[in-house]
């Protein structure tokens, strides 16, 4: 059965008019869609959790979740850190949040980066990190490909997919820096796939080619 979760109005309000519409000026892979998607999928993660896991407050969840990327309004490279500063420093969270809490949602997106030396903090920080990986291979490559077209205009077309594949592997590959936090999460199925085109040289440039050229 579907466990409906309840979330305060004033807290879903400021969450949905003040913190969500910032993803309108970050990049193309990280608009308000990426945000209600990174909130679906940690809530959905809640929502399959087994017993025996430490309990976790919705509201601590949804919050961390929306706020997770905040910090790429300074730029990529630091936006983790930066995101838990903007979290540690906003009036309203810290009025209706404790500092305990507060504390659990700025840590929960200073862990969430996949390039992280070292694991999430707290369970709000693991969920958070599964919840933003959402290992879709087409998604994955497409948001790639957005990427590079953002940061890296002056590549060529070719420089673009290699660029593209180069970071599958860096990143996906089966000696990749991502690890998955979340045992009852759906991506390790996802992540084995996106793997098993990575292993194949010729199938994944042919992907990667035709999702640049959807985009060109």
């Amino acid at each position: 059965m579907k466990t409906e979760y309840i979330i305060n109005k004033v807290l879903q309000e400021y969450i949905e008019n003040e913190i969500i519409p910032q993803y309108a000026n970050f990049d193309s892979a990280h608009q308000q869609d990426h945000a209600r998607s990174v909130i679906s999928q940690a809530l959905e993660l809640l929502q399959n959790m087994p017993s025996g896991y430490a309990e976790v407050d919705v509201e601590l969840l949804y919050t961390a979740a929306a706020c997770h990327d905040l910090g790429l309004c300074y730029g990529r490279e630091n936006h983790h850190s930066d995101s838990a500063k903007i979290i540690r420093e906003d009036k309203f969270l810290n009025a209706y949040f404790s500092p305990e809490q507060i504390n659990l949602i700025a840590e929960a997106a200073e862990d969430h980066r996949a390039s992280g030396k070292n694991p999430p903090r707290s369970i709000y920080g693991r969920m958070v990190a599964e919840a933003d990986r959402l290992i879709e291979p087409e998604t994955v490559i497409f948001r790639c490909i957005q990427f590079g077209f953002k940061h890296y205009p002056y590549l060529s077309s070719e420089e673009h997919i290699q660029r593209c594949i180069q970071h599958l592997h860096e990143k996906y590959g089966r000696n990749g820096y991502l690890k998955l936090h979340i045992p009852w999460g759906k991506n390790a199925q996802k992540l084995e796939e996106l793997r098993q085109t990575i292993d194949n040289p010729i199938e994944l440039k042919t992907i990667v080619e035709r999702v640049y050229n959807s985009l060109k």
